[in-house]
């Protein structure tokens, strides 16, 4: 399938479900939310790596990659020896923000509730 295209077969001309699939999978929430959180306005991959260690390197640039097409992360790449690669957020991404640390506030709200319920269904 092409993860490009994910399209509703009941309501292919609604983009809900196409944003959300490349938007929510399992990296690309904690990757733009690490490039917000860090002081600086561009950050090197090998530091992006750093920031989220559990995330393999292959999997951090089909990320980036995935969020630069949709226009979310730029990439600057500078002809230096060796080549240094920049990435930063774009404008789309900024006025995304509010709803993401929206979210990242619910779900530090609910967490205690949320795990107690998980728990409580393990139980039965």
């Amino acid at each position: 399938m092409d993860r490009t295209m994910i399209e509703d077969a009941l309501f292919p001309d609604c983009p809900i479900r196409n944003i959300l699939a490349r938007l929510c999978d399992k990296w690309s929430l904690l990757v733009i939310y690490t490039l917000n959180k860090t002081d600086k306005e561009t950050i090197r991959f090998k530091e992006l790596q750093r920031e989220i260690p559990d995330i393999s390197q292959k999997m951090l640039t089909v990320t980036l990659r995935t969020l630069e097409d949709d226009g979310y992360v730029t990439r600057t790449v500078y002809p230096e020896v060796p080549p240094r690669v920049e990435y930063a957020l774009t404008e789309r991404t900024h006025s995304l923000l509010p709803h993401i640390n929206a979210l990242i506030e619910w779900a530090l709200e609910n967490k205690d509730a949320i795990i107690k319920d998980r728990r409580k269904a393990n139980k039965k």
